[in-house]
């Protein structure tokens, strides 16, 4: 029976992920499909296993990261650690969750890293910003989260000044702010107070130079988009998946 594997999120139709994953297959002439499942709400999430019993691994993007935990009969200790899961591989009806954002995350930033680049901006308190600030700890980079709604643990992006932007040399954007088709939007902070000494990291990858990383550059910043992020964590998925074979 033919591999199947799949992305369950919504909306997905802008999905890196299918056009990813069956170039791959072709390639590597694998014996699988990879097909994008759109669920608004989880409520049919068990149905879904119920339709596709040759479903082997599925990846996980807004806005289920964190909801889908209460599905999963086994949690790797990072994800748990995170509380957000990207990735489930399907062994025998038994469904375990990972977080392949995280290796993502780190291989692509840690080479981009100078001496100074010690305290990070995380703009965002989603599912992706916790695999952000999981890697930023073990990094030993200290961070601030930044949000649009008040809470106890992240600044407003009101309360953002000119001094705050020299004291993090490290800015993260793990919201869809700027994604497409709303291309012009970015975040609202102060970047003219930006330098050659900061480095601006987007998650976002389409457009391939966001709003947001177009700012930074014109300040002499050091940029880099979503896109390698998103490759080496579709990798590691494929890694997992392949172990439970």
């Amino acid at each position: 029976m033919k591999r199947l594997y799949g992305l369950i999120g919504f909306p997905i139709g802008h999905s890196f992920s299918a056009a990813y994953f069956t170039d791959k297959f072709t390639k590597e002439k694998v014996d699988a499909e990879y097909r994008l499942f759109p669920l608004p709400g989880l409520e049919n999430f068990p149905k879904l296993l119920q339709q596709y019993s040759s479903l082997q691994g599925l990846n996980v993007t807004l806005p289920h990261k964190q909801q889908i935990l209460q599905f999963l009969d086994n949690i790797d200790d990072a994800a748990m650690q995170v509380g957000a899961v990207n990735c489930i591989a399907i062994h025998k009806e038994n469904l375990t969750g990972y977080n392949t954002d995280i290796i993502g995350f780190k291989n692509s930033l840690e080479p981009l890293l100078k001496t100074h680049h010690t305290r990070a901006l995380v703009l965002g308190t989603g599912g992706s910003a916790k695999a952000v600030q999981y890697v930023l700890k073990g990094l030993n980079i200290a961070f601030a989260n930044v949000s649009r709604t008040p809470g106890k643990d992240a600044l407003l992006y009101a309360d953002i000044t000119p001094e705050t932007i020299q004291q993090y040399p490290l800015i993260i954007n793990t919201t869809p702010v700027g994604m497409f088709p709303q291309t012009e939007a970015l975040p609202l902070l102060p970047y003219a107070s930006l330098t050659a000494q900061h480095l601006l990291f987007d998650l976002v990858y389409n457009p391939v130079e966001t709003a947001f990383l177009r700012q930074g550059k014109s300040y002499g910043a050091a940029t880099k988009n979503g896109f390698e992020m998103l490759q080496l964590q579709a990798e590691a998925s494929w890694e997992i998946w392949n172990a439970y074979l």
